[in-house]
């Protein structure tokens, strides 16, 4: 699985709704609004680069109200606490 976190300015009107798009396309499970020098982070799983590819600059980046983008891709995940409490509720 190939992890990315992108991290979007949006424009200040737009926000909310560029939020709910990104949030409804496969592949993108978790879209934060956060404050500071980014609007929106953004995480991305996918099976391959590929994937990430497709999904970045053929669909996410073509919303409208993105201003800027960061790709950050993933290495390493250092901390397992989110996944396993997933887990082990059942989902």
């Amino acid at each position: 699985m190939i992890t990315a976190l992108v991290l979007l300015t949006v424009e200040r009107d737009k926000v909310n709704a560029v939020a709910e798009t990104l949030a409804d396309m496969n592949g993108i499970t978790e879209v934060y609004s956060v404050a500071g020098r980014y609007d929106l982070a953004v995480i991305i799983r996918v099976k391959d680069n590929e994937q990430m590819a497709e999904l970045v600059t053929n669909h996410m980046l073509k919303v409208k109200g993105i201003i800027s983008s960061e790709t950050l891709m993933a290495f390493r995940v250092h901390s397992r606490h989110d996944l396993e409490s997933m887990f082990s509720i059942g989902l």
